[in-house]
């Protein structure tokens, strides 16, 4: 295993695609600090404002940046055809795939938490005393939203590798993660109520405030999970499309 894992490790940090998506991770940052300037000079004109924290704002666009890391991660095997070549030094398909999920799930985790944490640490400072809203709520009583959102993104990011091997296609996989971030998520507020609350709940994309205590959203009712039910959730979502990339990639020739 310790084998496998060192050979995963080399193919994802050889590529450029690893470093593209890690790029387009980063730039989340700018993109929390641009927010952060405009509250922030809108606050000088209106004195006070409640706007949403950055690294919320973000979280979508980090998560899907990630995932498609995720994504690449084995669909780019099956592009090239150096998955048959893995799959004939490393019968155990289990054993490949697993190995792909620790890489990527650490990658993705390292990265998403410190994209989080350095957008939080820096748009506080900016803030600088401006009554912003977000810089109202220390990080003592966030840090569990800031850190079950990095967990959403790592959660995110082995759905896409369960789904690429499954799909094994790169376009199809990354339009199944859009539709699971953006559409569905949309499609839901239009069913009828309380239904709305309940399905919006258990959406992966609102688990991570409900780890965090927090409500789905003020317009869905009582749409709540506690957040150890919201955890558990967050788990089952990459375990199930890796069990089904699992299946794919054992009883399907590569």
């Amino acid at each position: 295993m310790k084998s496998v894992l060192a050979s995963e490790w080399l193919k994802l940090r050889s590529v450029r695609s690893t470093y593209y998506a890690l790029g387009a991770a980063a730039l989340m940052v700018v993109l929390g600090i641009g927010w952060t300037l405009y509250v922030r000079d809108l606050a000088g004109v209106r004195g006070t404002l409640s706007a949403a924290a950055p690294e919320q704002g973000i979280l979508p666009l980090l998560q899907i940046s990630l995932a498609v890391l995720g994504v690449l991660a084995i669909t780019s095997e099956y592009a090239t055809g150096l998955i048959r070549t893995s799959l004939v030094t490393a019968p155990k398909r289990g054993a490949l795939l697993l190995a792909k999920a620790a890489v990527v799930g650490l990658a993705t985790l390292v990265t998403a938490n410190a994209v989080l944490l350095v957008t939080f640490a820096m748009s506080r400072l900016i803030a600088n005393g401006r009554h912003l809203g977000f810089n109202e709520v220390s990080f003592a009583e966030s840090w569990t939203t800031v850190l079950a959102s990095g967990l959403s993104v790592t959660a995110l990011a082995l759905v896409g590798l369960g789904l690429g091997a499954a799909i094994r296609s790169t376009a199809g996989a990354i339009a199944s993660l859009v539709a699971l971030l953006f559409i569905v998520p949309g499609v839901v507020t239009y069913l009828p109520s309380p239904w709305n609350a309940r399905m919006a709940s258990v959406l992966l994309p609102n688990l991570a405030p409900q780890i965090g205590g927090q409500r789905v959203s003020s317009q869905l009712g009582d749409g709540f999970l506690p957040p150890w039910a919201a955890l558990a959730l967050l788990v089952a979502y990459p375990t199930i499309a890796l069990a089904v990339g699992y299946s794919a990639l054992k009883w399907r020739d590569a």
